[in-house]
């Protein structure tokens, strides 16, 4: 059982992660109380704070057991930050991760045993409209899976994997995914650039265009194969555009390579 009604939500390490999650729970707040544990937190993230009603500590507070605690720093901060946090987990401490590569036996190990769940979210969770894919160790039961997932989902959605060695292919696809699309867009501006556009016309189309795709994408129904076939008239330009792109699977092949590399490093990060 999870106690949040006299055990805080410790959110350590407020950066960007961090703080959009204390940004999405301070428009949704969680119903438990919140501590924040970072030594220097921006103005904005003391707005969501005092607006949650948050209490801010500069380091771990030994007298305190966390009901859930969440690891928002970076990778490589986290060995110096783990043996500090270990007095505010017990057994009934729900431990969450957004840390890449952090291994669930990395934290248990520094942490000692209890719920672990591991997660790797994206950028767009600065907006609210984040990925996440979340990986329980065997002591997350059901109640444990679902506080997780409310207080991930102040983020966007939240999806889980019952193999940790899916997260690495995960980070690959979601977490790393952001960058593929802002580089599309640098590839299809320039592309327009070569075509005759001036550079700024190219690039403001080009963002226009692949962010309006994929708020139509969010806003239909509709599969992404069934939205590419509505937009390709047979034998007109978008259908000479995609023989090139998808003859011989190309786009698609391109595209395994890249995140099979990703999930490649990943694994080699974690370990």
């Amino acid at each position: 059982m999870i106690d949040t009604a006299t055990r805080p939500i410790v959110l350590v390490g407020a950066g960007k992660m961090g703080g959009a999650m204390l940004a999405g729970w301070a428009a949704r707040p969680p119903g438990a109380p919140v501590m924040v544990v970072d030594p220097a937190v921006s103005d904005e993230v003391a707005a969501s704070a005092a607006q949650l009603g948050a209490r801010l500590a500069s380091e771990p507070p030994a007298d305190t057991k966390a009901g859930v605690l969440i690891l928002a720093v970076k990778p490589q901060m986290m060995g110096d930050v783990l043996p500090a946090l270990a007095a505010m987990r017990d057994a009934n401490t729900t431990v969450v991760s957004v840390a890449a590569g952090i291994t669930v036996a990395t934290l248990e190990a520094a942490l000692g045993e209890g719920p672990v769940v591991r997660t790797i979210p994206n950028t767009p969770s600065q907006i609210g409209r984040g990925v996440t894919v979340c990986f329980g160790n065997a002591a997350v039961d059901d109640e444990r899976r679902q506080a997780a997932t409310e207080l991930l989902g102040a983020i966007g959605m939240v999806e889980w994997v019952d193999d940790e060695g899916l997260i690495d292919s995960a980070t690959a696809v979601s977490g790393s995914g952001p960058a593929y699309v802002f580089h599309m867009v640098e590839c299809l501006a320039e592309a327009g650039r070569k075509v005759g556009l001036p550079e700024d016309l190219a690039m403001r189309i080009a963002r226009g265009t692949v962010s309006g795709a994929g708020a139509l994408l969010d806003a239909s129904d509709a599969e992404a194969e069934t939205l590419r076939r509505n937009v390709t008239s047979p034998g007109g330009t978008t259908a000479a555009a995609l023989g090139v792109l998808m003859n011989d699977a190309a786009m698609e092949k391109l595209f395994v390579a890249a995140v099979d590399a990703a999930r490649i490093r990943a694994r080699e990060l974690g370990s």
